[in-house]
């Protein structure tokens, strides 16, 4: 529909509605932004509904997992075709954290930039070069493009996400300590927090993993149980400040990083069962990039999360499993000392375009 009377009071932005994996998020250029940050993400944040925790005067979702932000543009990088923002608005509290990265969102960064024009489609598929600007770690995804166009519908499925799609192979590069600098950012691979023992690990997402039952629970607990145990969320979140320090994080209290997983073993036919806290909250699955950490922390010998027997170098697909599937993370190890030699994660999900348009913003929101 196309208003012939719209209202001055409000502001028409340009954005596309995404979703990526699991997740779900507005997605704008950066030229349709104001280049001010401070006024780009009051600008945001007015779409969204950063005040409201029901997000009910904006398009957020009101969970942390439908209501993101990319803000994509061209990449400067050699090799790479595509930046990419992410922003976590963070409900109830009218600020975006710029912190961490995304994985979920990432998937459909590749399918915005060709159906954007920023990247040309070839024929079959076509290879996207992303950079996480939040990070600066770099990933290649390989985007199916029949007859040069972005295609939506195949036979994947991924957990979480109702049907088939087509999909999305994401290739990592180099993202080991891509937030803390290593990938064991302690310099240990297990340390002791609050009494109970916990692997911190950086591949690609900022994670402590630890048992479930050294915290006193099965880890096969719901999320809307573990999110009513009060008194487990606090012990959480003590380590969780603590840990942060350790990994040279600083104060992250009002920080979404790290996450905090607690694993046991698996019940599904997986490899490792997850319960991940981002980070107050329990996940209702587990984000791409965290869940390539975890895989990680299952081949580190010694972590919480250690398989057994013991890997071996070579190539390893680890299924990782959460409260509503699995997520399978594909890892080579080539070498098992004292710091284990990871190279080329990747991973499959699946994206789709939700709308394109405009979203409405409050005009007097530029001026708060």
């Amino acid at each position: 529909m196309i208003l012939n009377h719209p209202s001055p009071d409000l502001l028409e932005l340009p954005c596309v509605l995404m979703r990526g994996g699991t997740s779900k998020a507005a997605f704008f250029l950066a030229s349709d932004l104001p280049a001010d940050a401070a006024t780009r993400d009051r600008l945001i944040l007015a779409a969204v509904d950063g005040i409201d925790r029901r997000q009910i005067d904006g398009i957020g979702g009101a969970t942390p997992l439908t209501t993101k932000v990319a803000i994509i543009s061209p990449s400067q990088v050699p090799g790479i075709q595509i930046d990419y923002l992410f922003g976590q608005p963070v409900i109830g509290e009218s600020r975006i954290d710029y912190a961490p990265t995304c994985g979920n969102i990432l998937s459909a960064v590749g399918p915005f930039a060709l159906e954007a024009g920023l990247v040309e489609a070839q024929e079959g598929e076509t290879s996207v070069g992303i950079r996480m600007v939040n990070t600066g770690a770099l990933c290649d995804a390989l985007i199916h493009t029949p007859g040069g166009r972005v295609a939506y519908d195949g036979d994947t499925a991924i957990s979480g996400v109702p049907g088939t799609g087509a999909p999305v192979l994401l290739r990592f590069r180099d993202i080991a300590g891509s937030t803390c600098g290593a990938l064991f950012p302690t310099g240990n691979r297990v340390d002791t927090f609050e009494g109970v023992d916990a692997t911190c690990v950086d591949n690609g997402m900022p994670v402590v993993v630890m048992s479930a039952s050294a915290l006193g629970i099965t880890g096969y607990e719901s999320p809307a149980e573990l999110n009513a145990n009060a008194p487990l969320k606090a012990r959480l979140e003590a380590i969780r400040l603590v840990a942060g320090q350790a990994m040279g994080l600083g104060d992250v209290s009002a920080k979404v990083v790290p996450k905090m997983t607690l694993v046991s073993p698996a019940s599904e036919g997986g490899d490792i069962n997850t319960r991940t806290f981002i980070p107050k909250v329990c996940h209702e699955a587990i984000g791409v990039l965290g869940a390539v950490s975890v895989a990680t922390a299952a081949l580190t010998p010694g972590s919480p999360a250690c398989l057994a027997p013991p890997p071996a170098p070579g190539s390893h697909r680890i299924s990782v499993e959460h409260p509503t599937g699995e997520f399978t993370v594909s890892l080579i190890l080539e070498s098992t000392g004292p710091e284990p030699l990871l190279r080329d994660a990747a991973l499959l999900r699946t994206a789709r375009r939700l709308f394109v348009g405009t979203v409405s913003v409050r005009r007097a929101a530029l001026l708060s």
